[in-house]
């Protein structure tokens, strides 16, 4: 019953309105489309991470973050429908110590100059979290509480955070910056200890009161209830989907405050569930 509800209501709204830009009808550039596409397999099967055309008359928004973030990424899409081109990082943001190798690699993959006929636009509002993958403790590549050694010490967060800042005040100095808190980890969470996001929240805010110009969107508070209800499963930092719908709405709403637009209401799960399947169906063709 559920599908059919949600092929009705697709059938109301009209496929055409879940599209991921307003111009398809004006074609896509192949060279960036190109040029997305080799920048991971993700971005290349995976209806999160597909490539999205740009609206020059809309806002250009950029998410970065963990496997959270790619949980509610759609619904932030979904809920900026119209309004703003969404995009997210090619792959999972990991650890703060990646942030700006991956940021490089997407400029200078994505953007002119480096790409002939790349993008040439500017980021309106770049949301970004770090923290999950920072806090984990890792042996031989695998989550390990016990054997393990944490990825990030608090002082090493602290440090990246405001190497982080700056280069994306730097790079992007017309951007509304919007630093997500990090999620919550459960207790009996594999390779990583409950109260530890609290820990590395309590540090990230004491960075960010340095810098008033970057806004704080307080995701873990949110996300508390949302993980008791809708977690994957007991000990799993994950969200089933309802979860990742009620981040992404949340999302989206200190996304359009920044940059001043108005959301509008985000589908069902069971929507964005049959056009997650129809698209990675097609794509494994």
């Amino acid at each position: 019953m559920k599908r059919r509800k949600a092929i009705k209501l697709m059938g109301l709204f009209g496929l055409a309105s879940f599209a991921p830009t307003k111009l398809l009808s004006q074609g896509v550039n192949n060279t960036c489309q190109n040029a997305w596409e080799k920048l991971h397999k993700f971005a290349r099967t995976r209806y999160q991470f597909r490539y999205i055309e740009p609206v020059p008359s809309l806002p250009k928004v950029f998410i970065y973050g963990d496997s959270v973030s790619i949980g509610y990424t759609e619904y932030v899409r979904a809920s900026l429908k119209d309004k703003a081109c969404v995009y997210r990082l090619h792959t999972n943001g990991q650890s703060s110590n990646e942030f700006i190798s991956r940021m490089e690699e997407l400029r200078k993959r994505m953007f002119q100059p480096y790409l002939k006929e790349g993008w040439d636009f500017e980021w309106d509002a770049i949301h970004f979290n770090v923290g999950l993958h920072d806090l984990k403790y890792l042996a031989n590549k695998k989550l390990d509480k016990k054997n393990g050694v944490q990825v990030s010490t608090l002082k090493l967060y602290e440090e990246n955070l405001h190497k982080i800042i700056n280069y994306l005040k730097t790079n992007y100095p017309k951007a509304k910056l919007i630093f997500a808190t990090t999620t919550p980890v459960p207790e009996g969470a594999d390779g990583r200890f409950s109260g530890d996001s609290v820990k590395y929240n309590k540090v990230a805010l004491n960075v960010i009161k340095q810098y008033p110009e970057v806004i704080v969107n307080d995701l873990f508070t949110f996300s508390v209830p949302v993980l008791k209800k809708h977690g994957v499963k007991e000990g799993d930092v994950h969200y089933k989907a309802e979860g990742s719908r009620l981040q992404g709405i949340e999302v989206a709403k200190k996304i359009a405050t920044s940059i001043n637009i108005t959301p509008i209401e985000c589908p069902s799960t069971e929507i964005i569930t049959i056009q997650f399947k129809t698209y990675e169906s097609k794509k494994k063709k």
